[in-house]
């Protein structure tokens, strides 16, 4: 939790097609981190890869397609409900491997 925003941790390559706020549309190439969702807006957060730019926040309404560099899913509709799913999988799979590793110790 930061703030009103509430942040999952997400981790993946993702190739999005993305519209900026002024309209221009451009490919781009995410290795996700994170996705926060917040008052009226959901954010993609990760490492923009072809850019100098380094971390940005990507809004998730912008996003107009979106394809799984790992399975090759690509994801038209429903971008934010896909982006959930994943990183609630992902913490699934973080706890699963985190009580095993208690159990061992």
């Amino acid at each position: 939790m930061e703030g009103n925003w509430h942040v999952y941790p997400l981790e993946g390559a993702l190739e999005l097609d993305y519209v900026d706020q002024v309209g221009n549309a451009s490919r781009r190439w995410v290795l996700a981190r994170e996705l926060k969702v917040g008052p009226g807006k959901m954010l993609l957060g990760g490492i923009d890869i072809l850019t100098e730019d380094g971390y940005r926040g990507f809004r998730v309404d912008r996003i107009q397609r979106l394809e799984d560099a790992e399975t090759g899913l690509e994801v038209e509709h429903n971008i934010l409900d896909w982006l959930m799913k994943r990183a609630e999988q992902q913490a699934k799979a973080r706890r699963k491997y985190l009580a095993r590793a208690q159990t061992r110790a």
